[in-house]
């Protein structure tokens, strides 16, 4: 899938007064490449993986006026929210877990006063904000569920999350759901995995290669719902290049393919569809013992663009 909107073209006024002064906001020029793709596995019986890939719009549609339109404001602020949860729990509550986290996350940012604006450093602080205080919500109302419903007791997710507007990106994030970013032809992975494992090693307990192989590296420290205490919420803001890609993926990628493999795989394969289903078969091929789900988006930038 590609997202583009039409440029808007300048118009002169021979209009008495001076029409109001917008200028076309970049983001509604952005080009991203979007690919998503879940998979049982080889292993599991049912799948608690969820994501979603969703287009957040604002714009200005005149539908009756009396203004001529070279009078009005023309703007089209577009945003993209990108995010995987992979759900913890007996029977079915895990997967009921990653699908209510979705699902809240989702209105909490419909109802929101704010959102997909210019992003300036006041925003930007307020945008990382109203992103723990969504998690925090996010999380009590996962224990609320599970108190109600004895079958759902103990349920938990992970929730990791990308979004982005115009070069501006956001990535919240608890558990051990991966964000990276693909950049000239380098690997990085932008979130910590919230594992006792992890733990260990950021504490010099264990040597980081050995978290891997680590019997406890399942072990969740940090994680939406399964607890009552409070949840760390990892966020982070940066600023997207030209051609940069994202991904984002369940524990069930990175426990069988390697991040030397995902590197390949992307350098090889530049849409996005395409490489998620490539990852996800390479997960397959090495056992698939967890669901797997992989989300990507590759960015084109209208001022970076060559004609």
């Amino acid at each position: 899938m590609r997202d583009s909107d039409r440029t808007q073209q300048d118009r002169k006024t021979t209009a008495p007064h001076r029409p109001a002064q917008w200028s076309p906001c970049l983001a509604s020029l952005v080009e991203v490449d979007l690919g998503a793709l879940s998979h049982v596995g080889k292993v599991r019986e049912n799948n608690e993986d969820h994501y979603l890939v969703g287009r957040l719009r604002r714009s200005l549609e005149p539908l009756m006026t009396s203004v001529p339109a070279e009078h009005l404001p023309q703007w089209d602020e577009v945003g993209h929210a990108l995010l995987v949860a992979d759900g913890m729990g007996g029977a079915a509550a895990g997967e009921v877990a990653s699908g209510m986290a979705v699902s809240v996350l989702m209105n909490l940012v419909g109802e929101a006063a704010k959102w997909g604006r210019r992003i300036d450093a006041d925003e930007a602080q307020a945008l990382t904000e109203r992103l723990g205080n969504y998690y925090s919500e996010i999380h009590s109302r996962l224990i609320e569920e599970a108190q109600a419903d004895p079958r759902l007791s103990g349920m938990g997710t992970t929730l990791t999350l990308a979004y982005s507007f115009c070069k501006d990106l956001f990535i919240a994030h608890v558990g051990d759901s991966r964000a990276y970013l693909f950049r000239q032809n380098e690997l990085h992975q932008l979130t910590c995995d919230h594992t006792l494992a992890q733990a260990l090693a950021a504490r010099g307990q264990i040597a980081p290669e050995a978290v891997a192989g680590h019997r406890f590296k399942h072990v969740l420290t940090n994680v939406l719902g399964g607890h009552s205490g409070p949840v760390q919420t990892e966020i982070q803001h940066m600023r997207l290049e030209q051609g940069d890609r994202l991904l984002l993926c369940s524990d069930g990628l990175t426990d069988m393919v390697t991040d030397a493999q995902i590197a390949r795989v992307l350098t090889r394969i530049q849409r996005s569809d395409q490489a998620c289903r490539a990852l996800v078969d390479l997960a397959l091929e090495a056992g698939g013992k967890d669901n797997v789900t992989v989300v990507a988006a590759r960015y084109s930038f209208p001022d970076e663009r060559r004609a």
